[in-house]
C-alpha cells in the first residue's frame, strides 16, 4: 500500500453528505402555486446570506493577497471561482466575492444561524475543510421549541476537485502550489413538518495546522411544497448497462418535495424522452418519503440510425397519479462509443453497477516482503520493508541487520519467496465462504517484483522465486471455482528503486554500505513509463481481464492511453466486461477514490472504497502481529457496515505468507463475517444509503433496498426495546422483523420515533450487528 501526505490519505471525494456531486437539472423550477394535476409545484430554492458569519479570509487574488483559509497561509484563488448567484448542482447559492481583506466563510465554531421562518426539506452548504475532512452535528431549532440534529461536513480542499474546484491555489509566500483545491455540497436534512427558524453549526477546530476545520461558503434552504409533490435533481446519462435488458441507464435523482408520502399506489415511474433513443425500462419509485431521496435507473436504447456517443438534450419526466409530475432537461449521450485518450473522454465511465452493489471485497498483499515480514506491530505497513530499512532511525534498519546481515540484499529475499504451498481454489473459496463479491490481488507493488509472466522484464514471479505466473493461477481458479466472484488487480504506478525512474531518488544500494546492489531481473536503459509501466498495464489487461484496476501512488504514467485502451477492450470484447479503475493512476479520471484504514463520518455520495488489513496497521503479512492483536469479526462486521451506509465498499485485506499459506486467524475472521452475512447479507448487498442521514448516534446505521425495505443496523446488542428517534419511512401494514428471526415484532410510533418490542428470543437470534428490517407493503 502506499503512504499517502497527511491531506491525501482520505482520497478525492465530491462531497461528505448526501448532495449529490450532480451535473445541472436545467429545468427552471416551479413556482409555488402552480399545479399539475394531483401534484404540487416546488418552491424556489432560497439563497441566504453568510455575511454577518464570516470570520475568515480564504479567497486571495493575485492582486489582493493577505488571506489565510487553513492556518497555514494558503488560499483559493478568486480569479478561479465565481462570485454572486452561481448555480451548483441545480441549487442556486450566493457565492462570496474575493475582495481585498474581505471575510468570505465562516469557520463552524458553533454559530447559531437564524432561518427565515418557514417549512423546509433541507439546507445546502457549499463547505470545504482544511487539514482532512472536517464534520459534527448540527441542529435544526423549530418554533414549537423542538430541534433535530443532523451530519454536517466537508471534504479536504486540498483532496477533492469539488463541483467547484480551481487547478491551484496561492502559496503563503505568494506563489502559486499548483494543486487542485475545492468546494463541494453538503445537506441537512430538515423536518418539513415543523417551522423551522434557526440551525446551530458543529464545533470544529478554529483554522490552524494539523486541526480539521469546516468551512461554509453559502447556505441555501429549500422550501417544502404543501402536498404531494416530487422534483429532480442531476439527470445524466451513464455509459452503464442494466439487467435484465442491457439497456443505457440514464440516472437522476429525485426528491419528494412535499408533505405526502409517495407509495406504489401512486404509480410513480420515470422515463425519457429523447430524440433518437426510447425508454425500454422505466425506473418506478414504490416509496418515498417526504424529504427523502432516491437516485433512479432508467434503460434507454438507441432507435435505429443513432450511432453510438451521439448527443442529444432530453427530458427526464417523472408521471404518477395519471399525470405528470416532474421534469428535467438536461444533455444526454446516446450510446457509448470508443473512449479517446481524453480527460474529458475518459470522465465520463463511472463504477459499474455490480461494483456499487458488491459492497465487500478481498485485497491480497503477497510478494517478496511476506519473506521477512516484520514491522512493529501497529505502527507501520510491512509491505514496506524494502524501504523501511534504507532508514537508520527505523526500527526495520536494525532488525534487518541483526536477523540477516548486513550484507543480505533485499534481492536474497526472492528465493525465499516459493509459494510452494498456495493452493488458488482453496484461496477463492475461502473469499466466497467470507461473503465477498470481489478480490483484488497485488500484481506489482513498490517493490517491483511482478507476479505475472511480464515481457516486459524478468524481475516476475515465473522467471525467479515461484517459478509460476501466480495471477494466472489464481484468476483461472477464481473463473472454474467461484465464477461468481469479480477479479481485479493492483498495480503500483512507480517502483521504489527501479534504476531508470527511483521513486524514492536511487537505485538499490546497501543501505549499511550504501554501494550499489543489483535489481534482480532488470534490464537497463528503458522509458520507465513507455517502455515499462504502460506495457505492463496492457499485458495485465489483455492478458488477464481484470474487472478492476487498483493503481497506487501515481506519478509519472500514461493513464489517458492506458485506461483508454482498458475500457474499450472491455466493453469491445465479444463477451463485454464491466470495468472500474481507482483514483491513483496519476490522472484525474477514476471512478472510485480510495481512503487507507479510515472511514467518513457521513455519507459520500461520489463512490468510494475504504481499505484496510485484517492487521492493525499492515496490508502485508507481519509475522510480529500476535492473533489477538488482528480485527475480530464484530469489528470487521461494525466497519463494513459503517462503510457502505455511507455509500462505500469495504476492501479487506489479507497477508498471505512467502509459501501462500493464509494465517489461520485471518481465515477464522473471513469465515466468521461470511456466516454473518449469509444471514445478513440482504441489508448490505445491492442496498443504498439513506439519504435522511447515515447513521444515529454511536450505535444505529441504515440502509436501504429502493422499493422493498428499509435496514436499521443496531452495533450493539439492543434491549427488550429499540427506539430509533429518526423519520423511520414505516406505515401501518408493514413488517418488522429481526433478520436471523423469524417471527414479526411488534412495533409503534411514538412522538416520531419508531419502537419496536425485541423479545429475548430475537436478541439471541443476532450476533455483532443485529439487522431489523423494515419490509414494506404499500
Amino acid at each position: 500500500m502506499s503512504t499517502y501526505p497527511r491531506r491525501r490519505i482520505l482520497g478525492t471525494a465530491v462531497g461528505v453528505t448526501a448532495a449529490a456531486a450532480l451535473p445541472l437539472t436545467t429545468a427552471a423550477p416551479a413556482r409555488a402555486g402552480e399545479r399539475r394535476g394531483p401534484w404540487a409545484a416546488v418552491p424556489d430554492p432560497v439563497p441566504i446570506a453568510l455575511d454577518d458569519l464570516f470570520d475568515n479570509d480564504g479567497i486571495d487574488t493575485a492582486s489582493a493577497r493577505g488571506g489565510d483559509f487553513d492556518g497555514s497561509g494558503y488560499t483559493f484563488p478568486g480569479e478561479e471561482l465565481p462570485a454572486g448567484r452561481i448555480e451548483v448542482d441545480g441549487v442556486p447559492f450566493l457565492f462570496p466575492a474575493a475582495a481585498a481583506g474581505a471575510h468570505n466563510n465562516a469557520v463552524a465554531l458553533g454559530q447559531r444561524l437564524g432561518l427565515p421562518k418557514g417549512r423546509y426539506l433541507s439546507a445546502f452548504f457549499l463547505t470545504a475543510a482544511s487539514y482532512g475532512n472536517a464534520s459534527g452535528t448540527a441542529t435544526v431549532h423549530y418554533a414549537d421549541g423542538t430541534t433535530s440534529t443532523a451530519s454536517l461536513g466537508g471534504a479536504d480542499w486540498y483532496a477533492t476537485g469539488g463541483p467547484l474546484s480551481a487547478p491551484y491555489r496561492y502559496r503563503p509566500d505568494g506563489g502559486r502550489d499548483d494543486h487542485a483545491v475545492g468546494i463541494g455540497v453538503s445537506e441537512v436534512w430538515l423536518d418539513p413538518a415543523r417551522e423551522a427558524v434557526a440551525l446551530t453549526l458543529p464545533v470544529t477546530s478554529p483554522a490552524q495546522p494539523d486541526k480539521a476545520s469546516l468551512h461554509l461558503f453559502a447556505l441555501t434552504l429549500q422550501p417544502a411544497a404543501d402536498g404531494r409533490a416530487l422534483t429532480l435533481r442531476g439527470p445524466h446519462s451513464t455509459p452503464s448497462l442494466l439487467d435484465p435488458s442491457g439497456a443505457q441507464s440514464v440516472e437522476v435523482t429525485v426528491v419528494n418535495a412535499g408533505t405526502v408520502a409517495v407509495l406504489a399506489a401512486d404509480g410513480v415511474s420515470v422515463t425519457v424522452d429523447v430524440p433518437g433513443a426510447r425508454t425500454v425500462q422505466p425506473a418506478p419509485i414504490r416509496r418515498l418519503d417526504p424529504g427523502e431521496q432516491a437516485r433512479v435507473r432508467i434503460g434507454i436504447r438507441n432507435r435505429p440510425g443513432t450511432p453510438p456517443g451521439t448527443r442529444r438534450d432530453g427530458t427526464v419526466i417523472v408521471t404518477g397519479r395519471g399525470a405528470r409530475a416532474a421534469a428535467g432537461r438536461a444533455p444526454l449521450t446516446l450510446g457509448t462509443a470508443d473512449y479517446a485518450p481524453t480527460g474529458a473522454s475518459l470522465a465520463a465511465h463511472q463504477a459499474p453497477y455490480w461494483f456499487q452493489g458488491a459492497k465487500f471485497g478481498i485485497f491480497i498483499h503477497w510478494g517478496v516482503y511476506s519473506v521477512p515480514a516484520w514491522s512493529p506491530v501497529g505502527k507501520q505497513y510491512a509491505e514496506w520493508y524494502w524501504n523501511h530499512m534504507q532508514d537508520p532511525a527505523n526500527a526495520v534498519y536494525a532488525y534487518h541487520r541483526d536477523t540477516y546481515g548486513a550484507d543480505f540484499a533485499y534481492d536474497d529475499f526472492i528465493p525465499r519467496f516459493t509459494a510452494d504451498k498456495f493452493d488458488p481454489r482453496a484461496w477463492v473459496e475461502l473469499f466466497r465462504d467470507a461473503g465477498a463479491q470481489y478480490h483484488v490481488l497485488t500484481s506489482k507493488h513498490h517493490e517491483g517484483f511482478a507476479l505475472w509472466d511480464t515481457k516486459v522484464s524478468d524481475r516476475n514471479a515465473v522467471k525467479a522465486g515461484p517459478g509460476r505466473d501466480l495471477v494466472k493461477e489464481l484468476f483461472e481458479a477464481s473463473r472454474r471455482y467461484t465464477p461468481e466472484l469479480r477479479r481485479g488487480l493492483y498495480f503500483s504506478m512507480p517502483e521504489w528503486f527501479n534504476p531508470d525512474n527511483p521513486w524514492m531518488g536511487h537505485a538499490p544500494r546497501n543501505p549499511y554500505t550504501r554501494q550499489p546492489v543489483p535489481y534482480t531481473g532488470y534490464t537497463s536503459g528503458k522509458d520507465y513509463v513507455r517502455d515499462y509501466q504502460a506495457p505492463q498495464m496492457l499485458e495485465l489487461i489483455h492478458g488477464y481481464d481484470p474487472e478492476i484496476i487498483w493503481c497506487d501512488i501515481g506519478g509519472a504514467n500514461d493513464s489517458l492511453h492506458v485506461l483508454a485502451e482498458y475500457f474499450n477492450h472491455a466493453k469491445n470484447r465479444a463477451r463485454p466486461i464491466d470495468v472500474t479503475v481507482n483514483n491513483r493512476s496519476g490522472i484525474d479520471v477514476h471512478d472510485f477514490t480510495t481512503p487507507e484504514y479510515t472511514t467518513y463520518e457521513n455519507t459520500v455520495v461520489a463512490k468510494w472504497e475504504s481499505s484496510r488489513g485484517l492487521d492493525p496497521f499492515s496490508y502485508g503479512y507481519n509475522r510480529a502481529t500476535p492473533d489477538a492483536a488482528y480485527m475480530t469479526a464484530e469489528e470487521v462486521v461494525h466497519s463494513l457496515v459503517d462503510i457502505v451506509s455511507k455509500n462505500g465498499n469495504l476492501l479487506l485485506d489479507i497477508g498471505p505468507r512467502a509459501d501462500g499459506t493464509i494465517p489461520d486467524i485471518m481465515q477464522t475472521r473471513l469465515r466468521e463475517t461470511g456466516a454473518w452475512l449469509k444471514v445478513n447479507g440482504e441489508a448490505v448487498y445491492d442496498t443504498a444509503y439513506w439519504s435522511r442521514m447515515a447513521q444515529l448516534g454511536a450505535d444505529l446505521r441504515f440502509t436501504v433496498r429502493p422499493g422493498e425495505a428499509f435496514y436499521i443496523h443496531s452495533l450493539a446488542e439492543p434491549g427488550p426495546r429499540l427506539t430509533v428517534e429518526a423519520p423511520v419511512p414505516v406505515r401501518a401494514g408493514d413488517r418488522v422483523t429481526l433478520l436471523g428471526h423469524d417471527r414479526p415484532l411488534t412495533w409503534t410510533v411514538s412522538k416520531g420515533a419508531l419502537v419496536i418490542d425485541v423479545p429475548e428470543a430475537a436478541r439471541k437470534a443476532g450476533r455483532y450487528v443485529w439487522v431489523f428490517k423494515v419490509e414494506w407493503h404499500r
